[in-house]
């Protein structure tokens, strides 16, 4: 029996523009650096191919209007996200990550399960990853978003589109508060998906590197993500219950 190994996400309805302001990262204590450091050296002796390089964290998110929130965020690099297992020295650190629904002509979606070289080893999720900050001094806005769920599709699953032929489709803010902002993609065969999937699995190979997604599945329902094994991304079962048009009302945005 398949079940999420977080709290499950809530959906940020009604959310049709994304404001993005960058802020200057919090200061940490000598402690929490130590504790940090110590963190991300365990983690990475159990998982060497974990690469320390730099996200987006963010800082606070508020409603401006019915459709439309304000994210502040600042700079960090990956290890900061480890200060949050400290019992006693953990940070808020939300991320912002974004995803792909790739649907079928058949009315299915297109999961992907995360290889074991990844920070997240058996999370089934659709396709996509945490973003990373502009470079210094550029403005980070939601077409740089629309731009990276499109990379993150083409170096997941072997699918190139166009960055415009992404729509928003919804927003998200799941476990610990991290915000993901999920485009979908037009629909597509099945059989073509597994085709694309399969050439990027023997290019990789071919150049002596892991896919990062080691398997993918389609899926109509949220009774196909649970029988789908394993554990799931938190977001993952409430879109699949949005795509498949029986999501159960939410509660009400706070807009404070």
């Amino acid at each position: 029996m398949t079940s999420s190994s977080h709290s499950p996400a809530v959906e940020l309805a009604g959310v049709r523009h994304l404001q993005l302001v960058e802020t200057e990262p919090p200061q940490l204590t000598v402690e929490q650096t130590a504790a940090m450091n110590r963190l991300w050296e365990g983690k990475t002796a159990s998982n060497p191919s974990l690469f320390d390089g730099p996200v987006v964290v963010c800082s606070a998110l508020e409603w401006q209007d019915k459709h439309t929130v304000t994210l502040t965020w600042y700079r960090a690099t990956y290890r900061l996200y480890v200060l949050r297992l400290d019992p006693v020295l953990a940070v808020s650190a939300p991320s912002l990550f974004v995803s792909v629904a790739q649907p079928t002509d058949d009315g299915r979606l297109l999961v992907g399960r995360m290889a074991p070289s990844t920070a997240a080893p058996g999370r089934w999720q659709l396709p996509g990853g945490t973003l990373e900050p502009p470079a210094p001094g550029a403005v980070l806005g939601l077409e740089d978003l629309r731009r990276h769920a499109a990379r993150e599709l083409t170096e997941e699953i072997g699918r190139t589109l166009p960055a415009q032929d992404l729509a928003l489709w919804a927003v998200t803010r799941g476990d610990k508060g991290n915000i993901g902002v999920h485009f979908r993609a037009p629909a597509c065969r099945a059989d073509v998906l597994d085709k694309e999937y399969a050439a990027l699995v023997c290019a990789e190979r071919a150049q002596d590197r892991t896919p990062e997604l080691d398997r993918i599945a389609f899926v109509g329902s949220p009774a196909d993500v649970r029988a789908l094994g394993g554990h799931t991304a938190d977001f993952l079962p409430l879109l699949a219950a949005r795509h498949a048009g029986t999501e159960a009302p939410g509660p009400t945005p706070d807009r404070r």
